[in-house]
């Protein structure tokens, strides 16, 4: 019998709720939630006193579990299924704020069927939608040189083309249809990791799944709608768990803060008449010690928080964001 939503509610608080809610107070307004999982940020966005919050998630599980939770806010929550690259639809007034956590949820990865982790077994799924191609399509399906630009690109893995032409030869024998399948392939083609270091298949996971879900093509949508929806003065906050996603981010806000970072290091510096946000925070928020005691998935996080000006939303300088080279179309 699959288990109830209240069984399936995660027992920890959010990571860097704390510092975020400090980043951005006075909360107040039409809040948008854009990755809305189990409804941590949104919860502590209404009790810190957000009028209003929309919740956006992809994933109809999230949406279950907030089924039951939002009757608590008498109204206050307004649930859409969609993704936050959409976020300046959802709404019919500027927003006052803008939160989004990106990558996986510890509500997916706790849940062998969904196919995230490589912890337990589980079909070869990864798709934060539960709709379209899945992970076992790609593996089983992308030439050699696509699986090899994923790998490197989307997890930073030196390995890549070992391990994309290892799964050519394993799926030549039959598809790869598990997680334990797939993170075996992996085991074999490097060093066994020693005390303290990530599991061998955590980079080739990583890169999968960003490339099932085209995450960083919902990204840089995502904060570019932020910028459209958001109302002067209003607070952008995005908390990021590995570098890739906060290089992005950053190089974001800084080029539409008027701080446009440059390839180039010896280059001046290019600065824009007039900015579409002001950091509130000239470096990325970590957790202190307190929430790593707690939390140790929250070394890795990182928020960023900008406020939006009054200056015109407008397109940004895509090439200047530090993107990886490979950009795939998202469904394979």
């Amino acid at each position: 019998m699959a288990a109830s939503s209240k069984e399936l509610a995660p027992p920890h608080i959010p990571v860097l709720l704390h510092p975020l809610l400090r980043a951005v107070a006075p909360v107040n307004g039409l809040w948008l939630d854009g990755t809305l999982g189990a409804g941590g940020y949104a919860r502590g966005l209404l009790d810190a006193g957000a009028e209003r919050v929309i919740g956006v998630d992809r994933d109809p599980l999230a949406l279950e579990l907030a089924a039951e939770w939002a009757t608590e806010y008498a109204g206050r929550v307004q649930l859409v299924r969609g993704n936050f690259r959409d976020l300046d639809t959802y709404a019919d007034q500027p927003l006052g704020g803008v939160v989004l956590d990106l990558g996986v949820s510890s509500m997916q990865l706790d849940r062998p069927e969904r196919g995230f982790s490589f912890m337990k077994d589980g079909p070869l799924d990864m798709r934060m939608s539960q709709s379209g191609p899945d992970a076992a399509d790609l593996v089983n399906s992308a030439e050699e040189k696509t699986l090899a630009d994923v790998l490197y690109h989307y997890g930073e893995e030196r390995s890549a083309r070992r391990i994309a032409r290892a799964i050519v030869a394993e799926r030549s024998k039959g598809r790869i249809a598990t997680t334990r399948q797939l993170a075996e392939i992996v085991e074999r083609c490097l060093p066994r990791a020693k005390p303290g270091q990530a599991h061998p298949a955590t980079r080739s996971f990583q890169a999968i799944r960003i490339a099932v879900n085209n995450e960083f093509g919902a990204l840089i949508e995502g904060l570019e709608a932020a910028e459209r929806a958001l109302a002067p003065g209003g607070k952008l906050a995005v908390v990021s768990f590995h570098s890739l996603e906060d290089r992005v981010v950053k190089r974001f806000l800084q080029s539409r803060s008027g701080r446009g970072g440059n390839v180039n290091r010896y280059a001046p510096e290019t600065r824009q008449e007039q900015p579409q946000f002001k950091l509130l925070s000239r470096k990325a928020i970590s957790a202190d010690e307190e929430e790593l005691a707690k939390n140790p998935r929250a070394r890795s996080a990182r928020l960023r928080v900008a406020e939006r000006t009054t200056a015109s939303a407008g397109p940004s300088d895509r090439g200047a964001l530090g993107l990886p080279a490979f950009q795939g179309k998202g469904a394979f």
